[in-house]
């Protein structure tokens, strides 16, 4: 597997348990701490971007209304009408694209839409797509221009 690739898969494991750890915090209120060290102790974390799980993890826990502000325009309904994967998977793609600009728009999409596919209700993933498309066009106005 090339650098890049084996890069892409560590972090989609990364993505896959930060939604989890997201998920489990925003539900049970535990600390994120605590959250990150069980999920370090119940999984197998070779193959997966143990950094970038860190960073999405504190990242969105510690600016979630700030998150929430940038998306909550592009929604059709309110925030308490998300289910808990959909709100979480919004706030993880929003964070990605506000402070990961290393990281592609449509790769933040794309890694979102497969996580909804994965976890969210039946039609979720077009909705977090088009949810996550307009927050990159606010966000990403530059990289969307240039057609990258």
């Amino acid at each position: 597997m090339s650098q890049p690739n084996a890069l892409a898969a560590q972090r989609r494991k990364a993505r896959h348990f930060g939604l989890q750890a997201l998920y489990q915090w925003s539900m049970a209120g535990s600390t994120l701490s605590d959250i990150e060290a069980e999920f370090r102790m119940d999984n197998d974390f070779r193959h997966t971007d143990g950094e970038y799980f860190a960073a999405l993890l504190r990242g969105v826990a510690s600016d979630v209304d700030a998150l929430e502000t940038l998306f909550s325009p592009c929604l059709d309904r309110t925030l308490d009408e998300l289910d808990p994967i959909e709100r979480n998977l919004l706030r993880m793609g929003t964070f990605e694209l506000r402070d990961r600009i290393d990281v592609p728009y449509k790769v933040v999409i794309n890694e979102a839409v497969s996580l909804a596919k994965k976890f969210g209700a039946t039609e979720s993933h077009r909705y977090i797509n088009a949810v996550l498309d307009k927050v990159a066009r606010e966000l990403r106005t530059v990289e969307r221009r240039d057609g990258h």
